[in-house]
């Protein structure tokens, strides 16, 4: 059996928006429960048409299939997803590291409710620095703002 190297690239629009929806699909129903199947139906449009073709997004690949992806909003994480079947292989762990290299100082948001994404960070020395009850939307979905220093 042969062992794919992970390589990290920049996004293609016209190869990779299809292939990074459905990532942040499937990780989003995964990781999200909480939101609900409905609304991140509803939000994947603008995954694909605002978020990901506004931000300074990264591809991690196994071969030529992309399996994970973070997008940037300068220092910010606007997003990091790894397909299910490729998590905890560190795949996010790799996709944080190039970023950190790139920026130098990383922050981003994260729902409280996903010890899974919460433990991650940590791990990766991110410190907390605040909270707020409520998502960009409204509603009542806590979230930790975290930052990761040189």
């Amino acid at each position: 059996m042969t062992s794919l190297e992970l390589t990290i690239r920049a996004y293609d629009e016209a190869t990779d928006r299809e292939a990074l929806s459905n990532i942040w699909f499937e990780a989003s129903l995964l990781a999200h429960p909480f939101i609900g199947e409905a609304r991140l139906r509803e939000q994947r449009p603008l995954i694909e048409t605002e978020y990901l073709p506004q931000a300074e997004t990264w591809v991690a690949c196994l071969g030529e299939t992309p399996v994970g992806f973070i997008s940037l909003l300068d220092r910010f994480i606007g997003g990091l997803f790894v397909a299910p079947g490729q998590q905890g292989h560190g795949i996010g762990r790799s996709l944080v590291a190039h970023a950190f290299t790139l920026k130098g100082e990383l922050q981003l948001e994260v729902y409280t409710a996903n010890r899974q994404a919460t433990s991650f960070y940590e791990k990766l020395g991110f410190e907390e620095i605040s909270r707020r009850a409520k998502d960009e939307q409204g509603l009542p979905h806590e979230n930790a703002h975290l930052v990761l220093k040189r």
